[in-house]
């Protein structure tokens, strides 16, 4: 089995967000984003009859409408093996240098 990778101080603090958002929710993804002033945002899936919406869309939503320009880092917690189109669409428009880390619902980053 390969080594976890080594994350930055800042980058395993999302983990931590993104992990304890998760678990706290019970939903199937958890992520958590630092915006390039360096706040940092959690989310949860949202998943009702009327609304569905990922657990990254949300950390985006809420960056964007707190004035936020664009995202340094995510970090995505669930099962998926990657992102989901429409959650690489928003990167791609909205944060296409951010560092993007992957994981299972536990936190352990994929290399």
């Amino acid at each position: 089995m390969p080594d976890a990778p080594q994350l930055d101080p800042e980058d395993a603090k999302l983990v931590t967000l993104a992990r304890a958002t998760r678990a706290r929710t019970g939903a199937a993804e958890g992520a958590a984003v630092r915006d390039l002033d360096g706040r940092t945002y959690a989310a949860a899936t949202v998943d009702l009859e009327s609304l569905k919406v990922s657990a990254l869309q949300v950390c985006v939503a809420m960056a964007v409408a707190s004035g936020s320009r664009g995202l340094a880092a995510a970090v995505v917690l669930g099962d998926a093996p990657d992102l989901a189109a429409p959650d690489r669409a928003v990167l791609d428009e909205w944060a296409p240098d951010a560092v993007v880390l992957l994981g299972d619902p536990r936190g352990a980053i994929r290399g």
